[in-house]
């Protein structure tokens, strides 16, 4: 098996929902959030002109990139996410009526050609729990030097 760094992260969007309610509900600190109609903000914190059209939410299902291993990969984590999520099953299903997108947002840092299996128990549970899967696929690793050319 080749190995591969990866990361996931869980982003959900919704009209109008306060993302107190997501922590609350998911259980997970979120990294970046921002409620529908707030003033919109660049990334130093500098007030950017508008207000945010939608409410948005992400946090980090890793702290960072993980390399692939025997025990360790997307699909081990990804059923992971799933067990954990399973208790915010109502919320997310509730969440997704009401106009939300919930997704596992997945970063793949490879070198070499690799496999992704993704089992039908994952592929039944991100179903039932109205999750979409995103893959960014990078050709390499962020954690390794290029090698400069000659």
């Amino acid at each position: 098996m080749s190995q591969y760094e990866f990361t996931i992260s869980l982003q959900l969007r919704h009209p109008d929902i306060d993302p107190a309610r997501i922590t609350h509900a998911i259980g997970i600190e979120p990294q970046h959030t921002w409620k529908a109609g707030d003033p919109r903000r660049g990334t130093s914190d500098e007030p950017l002109e508008g207000v945010y059209r939608e409410s948005y939410w992400m946090g980090r299902v890793m702290e960072e990139p993980q390399l692939s291993a025997e025990r360790l990969s997307v699909e081990s984590m990804l059923m992971q996410t799933l067990a954990h999520l399973r208790r915010a099953q109502s919320f997310l299903q509730r969440f997704r009526l009401d106009g939300g997108i919930a997704e596992l947002h997945v970063s793949l840092f490879t070198r070499d050609q690799f496999n992704l299996e993704l089992s039908p128990d994952s592929l039944s549970w991100l179903g039932r729990l109205g999750l979409a899967v995103a893959l960014e696929i990078h050709p390499h690793s962020p954690h390794v030097a290029s090698a400069a050319p000659n």
